[in-house]
């Protein structure tokens, strides 16, 4: 049998899934499955803890490695499951010999599961190109950035992913050229910090005169998409960027956490509830019809209710579509966790009200979609996306082509035509 991948948490982490199948394969692994973990709350490393011993009833004499960010900050903690037969550092996932040292261990019957480096020790970062996705598949991401150098108190993602370092822009232009001949629609740029991109590249180039570059460069690509971004970290191109060429896409996903000045500076947040919204405003009077999602934590340690009242305002106060809600959970070995905590029933009960505000925010934005014209990317039978990332019930149409459709109402979720 292949080699399975089973993927936790981010966009970046599914990107990452198929270089690693690429790449375990390519060593001669197979009856393997491989569990691409996410670090980002308790609750992710339990999912993944609960998967292994899942898989492992149903697939007894498989192999099972288990990699991501949850396998280089407790690498121990996996090591020390019996259903775990290696654990394979985050840096470690993504080169050949890692997999080729897994298959090696796997045929001589070594006893020693983990193989994680350190992760802070690495500078570099090679492109990677995925074969794996299929041709014409609708949207593919493209990995330009990974690491990250902030230290916000909740967050053990650097000691995760490492420090900030990118894809040098070439080598970026020409994937993005080969996936669009290969006959991809829209192209997503994805990393951990997207908005540090080009700090540890010859001449430091930012996102902006990155995303530029595409589309200077690859004239046929036909939409480019943009991950989450820090909004106090875009500079002036990309915003030239956003008003000027129709190709990338009106839909931005910010990194907020929360709307209480108090509760960001404790965060270790570079930005100010002022800062968000006026970059929202800025954005609006560049392209009218953009679209804002953010991820929004509830309960951060301290916060009372009148500090959590300000993020649920700040929904409509940024206009926010597409909301990301976290409720907090303290992370191992983070400044957060040693913060005065949250009682667990509320940060429970403050997600509910916010996801709440969410979804009537999703909602009065699909109703106001409807007696528009959008530009519907088909990405499956019977479903497709608008510019605005915002999902349309759609039929018989040809999976990857884009076509002209009128908004006529709303079904759940999902525009109708």
């Amino acid at each position: 049998m292949a080699v399975d991948i089973v993927t936790f948490g981010c966009r970046l982490n599914a990107f990452e899934a198929e270089v690693i199948r690429s790449k375990a394969e390519a060593a001669g692994l197979s009856d393997t499955i491989v569990i691409n973990s996410c670090a980002v709350t308790n609750e992710a490393v339990a999912q993944a803890r609960q998967s292994i011993r899942k898989l492992k009833r149903e697939r007894p004499e498989a192999r099972i490695v288990v990699t991501g960010c949850a396998a280089q900050t407790q690498a121990a903690m996996f090591a020390d499951m019996a259903e775990v037969d290696r654990v394979v550092g985050n840096d470690d996932k993504m080169r050949g010999a890692a997999w080729r040292e897994t298959r090696h261990a796997f045929d001589l019957g070594a006893s020693e599961k983990i193989a994680v480096s350190d992760i802070m020790g690495v500078k570099e970062m090679a492109p990677h190109l995925v074969d794996g996705y299929a041709s014409g598949l609708p949207r593919v991401f493209v990995q330009v950035q990974n690491g990250c150098d902030h230290r916000c108190t909740f967050c053990i993602i650097p000691f995760g992913r490492g420090n900030s370092r990118s894809v040098p822009m070439g080598a970026v232009v020409e994937q993005v050229r080969t996936l669009v001949e290969r006959g991809h629609a829209e192209i997503v740029l994805t990393g951990v910090d997207l908005t540090s991109y080009g700090a540890d590249l010859p001449g430091a180039p930012r996102l902006g005169r990155l995303t530029k570059q595409i589309l200077r460069h690859v004239p046929e690509l036909k939409r480019l998409r943009i991950s989450s971004i820090d909004s106090i970290e875009a500079d002036d191109d990309l915003l030239d960027a956003i008003a000027e060429d129709a190709r990338l896409m009106p839909h931005l996903h910010l990194s907020l956490q929360s709307g209480d000045d108090m509760i960001l500076k404790r965060m270790k947040r570079r930005h100010s509830r002022q800062d968000a919204i006026g970059f929202c405003e800025q954005v609006r009077r560049l392209r009218p019809d953009v679209v804002f999602g953010a991820d929004i934590i509830a309960g951060f340690p301290t916060e009372t209710e009148d500090m959590f009242s300000r993020s649920l305002d700040l929904v409509d106060e940024c206009g926010l579509t597409f909301l990301h809600v976290f409720p907090y959970s303290p992370r191992p070995g983070t400044p957060a966790a040693r913060m005065p905590q949250v009682a667990g029933p509320v940060i429970k009960e403050r997600a509910k009200r916010l996801r709440a505000v969410g979804e009537a925010a999703l909602q009065q934005r699909l109703q106001a979609e409807i007696g528009t014209m959008r530009e519907v990317l088909i990405e499956s039978e019977g479903q497709g996306r608008t510019e605005h990332y915002l999902p349309v019930a759609i039929a018989g149409e040809r999976v990857g082509s884009i076509v002209p459709r009128l908004i006529a109402g709303v079904d759940g979720e999902r525009l109708t035509t």
